[in-house]
């Protein structure tokens, strides 16, 4: 009889897949890395069978008998809803390419991953995860992940709730929050891009009367407090490996 999530002990890897690049790494219990965080290119085009086989050999080469994966679109029970970056054939700085959409919708990721390796396998959206790596456990959290799109997560009391995805959505007629918000307009124009964000996030506070906010992802650094003062509420800046951290929460919860 396989062993089940409540039974298996010891590390965790944590994969975060972005839609530049994957990282991972193992974390104990307490989600604690456990040694250097590794990276490697995501691959485009990102065919549902191109990225499940770089990240299953990515599990089953760690030889961890669990890990969790943080996944760049919306999903619901490790099914996708809708895949974001990954189907820009060429990247973020390509158009969405609809037949490698297609491909994605419906695409069952965790069942996919769970057939090719040997660890017990959990997924979900990589906002998702980095909520459980940030989340202080008290009031109504707003997560946000900053990297090559928008990430956005809500967690009430310490328990992660189900909210709309934004990455595709259009913000203000100006381009999708992923277009406004990812690495390539931040780039271009770093004083918009940070007044944008600070007119976003004030409205998302609002809209789901947000208690705090954690602002997380590797272009969080480029963020400063003071664009941010007037969101209202507080803001929690985190580093760039709190999704990672989340892996341990995420076998906690589920």
């Amino acid at each position: 009889m396989a062993e089940t999530t409540t039974t298996l002990r010891g590390p965790i890897l944590a994969v975060d897949i972005g839609a530049t690049s994957i990282k991972f790494c193992a974390v104990d219990e307490q989600g604690h890395l456990q040694g250097e965080v590794a990276r490697i290119p995501t691959p485009f085009p990102c065919l549902p069978s191109t990225l499940i086989d770089v990240v299953s050999r990515v599990i089953n080469d760690s030889g961890y008998a669990r890990a969790g994966v943080g996944f760049p679109g919306d999903m619901v029970k490790g099914r996708v809803l809708e895949p974001g970056n990954l189907s820009r054939a060429g990247g973020i700085s390509t158009p969405i390419d609809p037949e490698i959409e297609e491909l994605w919708m419906g695409y069952d990721v965790e069942g996919a991953l769970q057939a090719h390796c040997t660890a017990r396998v959990l997924v979900v959206n990589d906002a998702t995860l980095a909520a459980y790596g940030y989340a202080e456990g008290r009031g109504r959290e707003l997560v946000f992940t900053l990297g090559t799109g928008l990430g956005i997560s809500l967690v009430v009391d310490g328990e992660w709730q189900k909210i709309r995805d934004v990455g595709s959505a259009a913000y203000r007629d100006v381009g999708t929050y992923d277009e406004v918000f990812g690495e390539p307009s931040r780039a271009r124009d770093a004083r918009g891009w940070r007044d944008q964000l600070a007119d976003a996030l004030g409205e998302f506070v609002k809209e789901f009367s947000a208690d705090l906010v954690h602002v997380g992802g590797g272009n969080a650094r480029f963020v400063r407090a003071e664009d941010l003062a007037d969101i209202g509420c507080p803001v929690v800046f985190n580093d760039n490996v709190g999704t990672l951290r989340g892996a341990a929460q995420l076998f906690a919860v589920l």
